[in-house]
């Protein structure tokens, strides 16, 4: 699994930590920045980060902005992404489960390292169920294409 990583300058230090974890876990990842310091509108890097998973490079997305909000909305506008903001573990796993969601956006204001390392592995480990979901997950994609 390869995971694409990225953030707005109200994330790098969330986003650092999360790569420390990361890199202690051997998860194969890409930093696409920002760095801290550097300013950065988050839609432009939403887009840039979701079409390394919409590319096939990466299995799956990180994007961190002050409330998660704003990359997960720029996101969901990139087709084939199905983001979601989670600040807590439920939502991070069933948004897997059930939505099959590929790409997890976190608020860098909202949730401390601690809980952001433990909602990207509980994003990771969780699959998709398929069944009676992916009749819904194909309706997200007709309106997408619609």
């Amino acid at each position: 699994m390869k995971i694409a990583i990225g953030c707005d300058h109200a994330g790098p230090e969330l986003k650092a930590e999360v790569l420390q974890y990361l890199d202690e876990k051997g998860i194969e990842y890409v930093d696409l920045g920002v760095q801290k310091g550097e300013k950065c509108d988050y839609p432009d890097k939403a887009k840039e980060v979701c079409e390394k998973v919409t590319s096939g490079e990466c299995d799956c997305a990180v994007l961190f902005c002050g409330t998660g909000i704003g990359m997960s909305m720029a996101a969901n506008k990139v087709k084939g992404i199905r983001a979601a903001c989670c600040s807590d573990y439920f939502s991070a796993k069933f948004t897997r489960a059930h939505n099959d969601a590929n790409v997890l956006c976190i608020g860098a204001r909202v949730v401390g390292a601690g809980l952001a390392c433990e909602l990207i592995q509980v994003f990771l480990d969780t699959p998709f169920e398929g069944g009676r979901h992916q009749r819904r997950v194909d309706k997200i994609h007709d309106i997408e294409n619609n």
